[in-house]
């Protein structure tokens, strides 16, 4: 076999003028310490802080601590690989995540990887965990409803569409079931939902995801879960890859709702993480900027303007209380941070008062901006009546003679309490809600027997849906209780006090 000498000559010469050298430079230092989570590597003088670095098993990690003469590195993924003396480099990148369309019904861990084996996830988009929150002039005022299905936070502690409303309240008083029914109502809205699952136990987030599927909320939800099991540097980082997604669609002028279930165990995985790199401690051994580790993640929620596509991002952080302790240094710190909260109490949940919604003390700043004109009209004096009844009901328990007005201010309250009970994942239509509250709030309910206010709610609606669905096809398009559909509703109402009749044995116990 004969060479060409001039063949290889040209191929030589093309070879040579279309090469284009690429220098990459990166910086290599040694691991000096390793363990719990926690890398120490001298070596990386020019690293900088939130930059990503890389193992020599493959390994990532985030530049944590910038010492003198070392770089404490918090790592991403499993830490037991790597052994004192392993070379570990620089990669001139900020920590990001993939982002897309293509992670909408997925089951991630915090850095983009899929956790439901559904197959790798395609996206070509990837988008920084930490970015800055959008500035003053780039919002606009909170004005659209963000609706929740729930009659109780609908009506009194509204949620508008990039607000930031906290769930507080002690352990198992229903707090992700909440946040959980808030995801499902916002079947058909167009809101894509980010629930992030940090720090709870895998038996807990596998029953989420299992009640998001079994209610069709996956197909416009993402879960991100990093549970108990995972190592901190992972749960602490897991909020903020939620915001990040979400922020990718609302920079896109969509509409999202993000979920973070819940920020005491990210702050005590952060305060882990702190105090192993020897950080000094503050009040409760957190360091001292736990306040902005949550306040940067929290003001990433916005309704942006219109310039920008006026996309939101509706924050729902959970805290967890321990025996009612709202003062403690975590809850005080979101709660000055949010536009409101929903304090769900022990004593009302264990007293079969569900969702457990304390209204003395939940409050929403946003207050009848974020409410359709229909909700403002009629739940107005919805909660100043329940506080009153709060205060009669305590009264009465002393066992002193009641005049008549009074007696049926209670009787009208306790039917308002089982009025606001709700079934989980059962969220409510506000116009159904409208037609619910309006009827207990005009005395519709008070000669209904108690404990069958709930089957008289269920069958009012039924009725109105099949027989008067006029009144709600109004509701839903005006979103205003108008004078003529409010005759409607009267007359509807009227109708169903004819039609309905009380169990007999329930008729002879409330006699």
């Amino acid at each position: 076999m004969k060479f060409k000498a001039d063949e290889i000559a040209s191929v030589l010469q093309k070879e040579i003028e279309d090469f284009q050298g690429q220098v990459q430079t990166a910086e290599v230092g040694r691991v000096i310490e390793v363990g719990d989570g926690i890398a120490r590597a001298v070596g990386l003088s020019s690293a900088m802080a939130g930059e990503m670095v890389e193992f020599s098993k493959g390994t990532r990690g985030l530049c944590f601590n910038l010492e003198e003469n070392s770089v404490g590195i918090i790592v991403l993924g499993d830490y037991l690989t790597i052994q004192e003396g392993d070379e570990v480099k620089t990669t001139g990148e900020l920590l990001s995540v993939p982002v897309g369309d293509a992670m909408i019904g997925r089951v991630i861990d915090p850095l983009g990887n899929p956790l439901d084996g559904k197959g790798p996830i395609v996206t070509t988009e990837s988008r920084p965990v930490e970015y800055p929150a959008p500035g003053v002039a780039a919002r606009q005022p909170v004005k659209q409803p963000l609706q929740t299905g729930i009659k109780a936070v609908d009506a009194m502690t509204p949620i508008g569409r990039g607000q930031r409303e906290l769930i507080i309240g002690d352990r198992k008083t229903g707090k992700t079931a909440v946040a959980i029914d808030t995801i499902l109502a916002q079947k058909g809205d167009d809101v894509i939902c980010i629930y992030v699952a940090c720090g709870q136990r895998a038996a807990n987030v596998a029953q989420v995801i299992e009640a998001l599927e079994a209610n069709g909320a996956m197909d416009y939800s993402i879960v991100i879960s990093a549970t108990a099991a995972d190592p901190a540097p992972l749960q602490y980082i897991a909020p903020y890859s939620g915001a990040a997604l979400a922020e990718h669609f609302m920079y896109q002028g969509k509409h999202t709702l993000c979920v973070y279930d819940d920020l005491t165990k990210q702050a005590q995985a952060y305060r882990q993480l702190s105090l192993l790199m020897r950080r000094p401690p503050g009040r409760e051994a957190y360091p001292g900027d736990v306040f902005y580790c949550h306040s940067r993640l929290l003001e990433r929620a916005a309704k942006l303007n219109n310039e920008l596509g006026g996309g939101s991002m509706t924050a729902l952080p959970i805290i967890e209380t321990l025996e009612g302790e709202v003062s403690a240094y975590i809850p005080t710190n979101v709660i000055s941070i949010t536009d409101g909260q929903i304090y769900l109490e022990p004593d009302l949940f264990f007293a079969g008062v569900r969702p457990a919604i304390n209204v003395g003390i939940s409050v929403s700043r946003v207050g009848g901006n974020a409410q359709t004109k229909a909700m403002k009209k009629i739940s107005g004096s919805l909660r100043l009546d329940l506080a009153a009844f709060r205060e009669l009901e305590a009264f009465a328990q002393m066992g002193t003679e009641l005049d008549a007005a009074t007696q049926r201010q209670l009787d009208r309250g306790y039917r308002m309490v089982e009025l606001l009970k709700q079934p989980q994942y059962e969220p409510l239509h506000f116009a159904d809600q409208v037609i619910s509250i309006y009827a207990g709030t005009k005395g519709y309910f008070d000669k209904v027997p108690v404990e069958q206010v709930a089957r008289a709610e269920k069958e009012l609606l039924q009725f109105i849906r099949e027989e008067k669905s006029e009144i709600r096809d109004g509701l839903i398009e005006g979103k205003e209780l108008t004078d003529t559909i409010e005759e409607q509703l009267k007359a509807a109402l009227v109708e169903f006090q004819g039609r309905f009749v009380p169990d007999a044995a329930s008729q002879t116990v409330t006699a």
